[in-house]
């Protein structure tokens, strides 16, 4: 699910990235729709800057134009094999889901967005409480790891809920279909990291 793109998203270029990258590329829409599993019409919403991708859609983009999610959230290219993020470097992307009350979900920040050719990517992530009925399940190739050090969560996978503390930590196949929700109504943090082998 992808939804209305705010000030900061915009600010990203996500659209223009991946419009400039697909044409370079010579790949049509249907193409990478085919690739994807992602409607020709979303992936124009996506281009055009209507509507903000969610990271397990980033991922599927990247996977289907060769590229690490990261290249999405960089400015320029970087050959250094070590690279440092300073705390106000890091690219702030807002992910939201409608609910009765109005909108939540959570937010990610990219924490290694400068370094190329690689197949981890780590962020910063704050989830915030939601209605279990109102959750919005992802799916992408790879894996993620989580660990959680604020808050407590809830993870939804297959049938199963699993429920979260700090401290504590989670390792799952991102294929299956899998969602989050902060719990107490409180917000949660916790440092993701999403593995895509190319």
């Amino acid at each position: 699910m992808a939804v209305n793109v705010d000030g900061e998203v915009r600010k990203l270029q996500l659209g223009a990235k991946i419009k400039d990258l697909r044409r370079r590329k010579r790949y049509t829409l249907r193409q990478v729709s085919g690739e994807t599993g992602l409607s020709i019409a979303l992936l124009s919403q996506i281009e055009n800057n209507v509507v903000s991708p969610p990271v397990a859609t980033l991922l599927r983009i990247g996977q289907a134009l060769d590229v690490n999610i990261g290249y999405f959230f960089r400015e320029e290219e970087s050959k250094d094999q070590a690279i440092v993020v300073r705390r106000d470097e890091r690219k702030k992307v807002f992910r939201r889901l409608p609910t009765e009350h109005g909108q939540s979900g959570y937010t990610y920040e990219a924490l290694a967005y400068t370094k190329n050719s690689k197949h981890m990517e780590p962020f910063l992530v704050e989830f915030e409480p939601q209605k279990k009925e109102k959750l919005v399940f992802l799916s992408h190739r790879g894996e993620e790891f989580l660990f959680l050090f604020r808050g407590r969560l809830a993870f939804y996978y297959q049938r199963e809920e699993i429920l979260l503390k700090p401290g504590d930590s989670l390792y799952f196949e991102a294929q299956v279909p899998h969602s989050f929700r902060a719990l107490r109504n409180q917000k949660a943090q916790a440092i993701v990291v999403v593995y895509s082998a190319e």
